[in-house]
């Protein structure tokens, strides 16, 4: 069962969680990170690094973001791969515990 970035990854993008992947299945939007499903090997190292607490196992998504499964898979083919460490967004402190955060995430790939 792959892992899920959610909701709480939006206007953040720490990239803690792409360091410490050893499959890089990580793709990047404009304001939002996400895993390949079928890229995504389980192994869960990537949960514990998350600043913002966005990343579940399939199984353990909470009901609230359901929808991120389907994004996630979504957006992977159609954002570029991100495999290095970068620095999060500009704004990301002032995001990282704010809720409700659906609305402002940008369909379009990382330039």
């Amino acid at each position: 069962m792959p892992y899920v970035v959610a909701e709480p990854c939006i206007k953040c993008k720490y990239t803690d969680c792409v360091e410490v992947c050893p499959v890089n299945c990580f793709y990047e939007g404009a304001n939002f990170l996400v895993i390949h499903p079928t890229e995504c090997i389980d192994c869960g190292a990537c949960e514990p690094v998350c600043p913002t607490k966005a990343i579940f196992p399939e199984g353990s998504l909470p009901a609230e973001w359901a929808e991120y499964t389907a994004l996630n898979a979504q957006y992977a083919g159609q954002w570029p791969q991100i495999a290095a460490k970068k620095e999060p967004m500009a704004d990301a402190e002032a995001f990282k515990d704010k809720t409700g955060k659906r609305a402002m995430l940008d369909p379009a790939p990382f330039k």
